[in-house]
C-alpha cells in the first residue's frame, strides 16, 4: 500500500497548505497571480512547442496538468477519499504513476504558496515580471526547486513507460466506468490523456528523450535566470518570455 500511503501524506499536506492560508483573501488572490504567471511563463518559454508538431501535445499537456493555474482542489479530493481504492483498481505501474503525481502537487503548492506570501511584500504597481523575480530570489530554496524539475522529468519518464505496457490502454478504457463510480474521474483523465500523449511521441524514435531534455534545459536555464543573473536583466528577460516587455 505504499503508493496509496504516498498519495495520502501529499494530499494531507495539501490540506496542511490550505488551511495555513486560512481565509486570507489577498493571499489567495496572490496565489493565483503567481500561478497565473507561471502559466503564462512556461507558455511563453515553450511557445514554438506549442504551436504544432510532434511535440504539441506533450507541451499542452504539461501545462494543462502540471504548469497550469487551474484548481486541482477536485483532484486532490478524490485522491484522499480513495487513495486505497487506487492500489485496488490500477495496476502496481499505474498507481505508482498516480502517487509522482500527488507527491508533485504537494511539493508545488508549497513554493507556490511561499511564493505568493513574498508576492505581497512588493508594490501592486510593480510590473509582474518584477514582483516574481523578487519573490523568486527571496524564497530561494534552489534545491527544491531542482527536486522539483526532477518529479516532473521523471513523471514524463513513467507516463512514457506506461505506453509500453501491453494491453494497458484497453484497460484503461475499460476502467472509464468502475474509475467514475469509484470518484476517480480526475485521475482517470489524466492517466488516459497522458498516456496518449506520450504514445503518440512514442510512435518517432527519441522523441520522447528529446521532449524532456528540452523541458530539463529550459527550465534549468529560467533557473539560472532567475538565481544568477543581475536583477535588473532577469526581470527584462522574464517580461520578454511573458510578452509584457516595454
Amino acid at each position: 500500500m505504499e503508493a496509496a500511503r504516498s498519495i495520502r501524506d501529499a494530499v494531507a499536506a495539501v490540506t496542511s497548505l490550505r488551511q495555513s492560508a486560512g481565509g486570507d483573501h489577498r493571499l489567495q488572490e496572490a496565489l493565483v497571480q503567481v500561478k497565473r504567471l507561471q502559466s503564462s511563463r512556461f507558455a511563453g518559454t515553450y511557445a514554438d512547442l506549442l504551436q504544432g508538431g510532434v511535440y504539441a501535445p506533450a507541451a499542452a499537456f504539461f501545462l494543462e496538468e502540471l504548469y497550469g493555474d487551474k484548481d486541482y482542489a477536485r483532484r486532490d479530493e478524490q485522491f484522499a477519499r480513495i487513495a486505497g481504492a487506487i492500489e485496488t483498481l490500477f495496476p502496481a505501474h499505474v498507481s505508482d504513476t498516480a502517487a509522482s503525481l500527488a507527491r508533485l502537487h504537494a511539493m508545488t503548492e508549497d513554493l507556490d504558496l511561499q511564493m505568493a506570501r513574498l508576492w505581497l511584500r512588493s508594490a501592486p504597481q510593480e510590473p509582474p515580471a518584477r514582483r516574481y523575480v523578487a519573490a523568486w530570489r527571496e524564497l530561494g530554496r534552489r534545491q527544491e526547486r531542482v527536486d522539483q524539475l526532477d518529479s516532473v522529468i521523471r513523471l514524463g519518464e513513467e507516463l512514457a513507460r506506461l505506453t509500453r505496457a501491453p494491453g494497458l490502454r484497453t484497460m484503461l478504457r475499460m476502467m472509464r466506468g468502475p474509475a467514475s463510480a469509484a470518484g476517480l474521474g480526475a485521475l482517470q483523465h489524466f492517466l488516459e490523456a497522458g498516456f496518449d500523449t506520450f504514445a503518440g511521441m512514442a510512435r518517432q524514435r527519441g522523441a520522447v528523450e528529446h521532449f524532456l531534455a528540452t523541458v530539463r534545459q529550459r527550465e534549468e536555464a529560467l533557473f539560472t535566470l532567475l538565481f544568477e543573473q543581475d536583477l535588473a536583466e532577469s526581470e527584462s528577460a522574464l517580461a520578454r518570455i511573458l510578452g509584457q516587455a516595454p
